[in-house]
């Protein structure tokens, strides 16, 4: 697209992308909140139907029901912005358009194949977390790299100071990560 078209489309995706974590830092705000402060000291409450039934009996089953909600909607966001990013880098790097269907299956086969062998839910759900942050250095430090590269982006490239941002930001992230997974296999 030429400059002012992409400008706008860079600015579309800005205010989708910002307005998609701001909802859902909100949502993880607010259950995080509710936790801390209505579920403290509470029995059963490390499992999501724990939690939910801890809610219901602390706060009455319409706070219990958004709680479920809130849960389902931070879910179906994650999924979405997961499956549009895939998509868009098959088919804008590698040039690939793959059935919806396909990917549908391809993504929900795995989590389907877990609980269908009788995993405990929670613990499913602790270890793909911790499993899926193994990717987060291979998808950031090459972000960082490309969106910094002048001859890739031309004008749109980041300056100088938001890469160090980035990268400083980055950089904590992945360490975050790391002791998350050091912590979550060494017991």
């Amino acid at each position: 697209p030429d400059g002012a078209r992409r400008r706008r489309l860079l600015r579309a995706t800005r205010a989708d992308v910002g307005l998609a974590m701001l909802l859902a830092g909100a949502v993880n705000l607010g259950m995080l909140l509710l936790a801390a402060t209505n579920l403290q000291g509470q029995e059963g409450v490390d499992s999501i139907e724990g939690a939910h039934g801890a809610v219901a009996v602390a706060l009455g089953p319409g706070i219990a029901l958004l709680f479920a909600i809130g849960l389902l909607a931070s879910g179906l966001a994650s999924t979405s912005v997961g499956a549009y990013a895939g998509a868009m880098i098959m088919q804008g790097l590698l040039h690939k358009r793959i059935p919806l269907v396909l990917r549908r299956l391809v993504t929900l086969t795995p989590a389907i194949v877990v609980l269908a062998l009788g995993a405990d839910p929670s613990a499913a759900l602790v270890v793909s977390q911790v499993v899926l942050s193994f990717g987060i250095p291979f998808a950031l430090i090459p972000l960082i790299r490309l969106t910094a590269d002048r001859d890739l982006m031309g004008p749109d490239a980041n300056r100088r100071p938001t890469t160090v941002a980035a990268s400083v930001i980055a950089a904590i992230i992945i360490a975050l990560n790391l002791v998350l997974i050091y912590l979550t296999f060494a017991r």
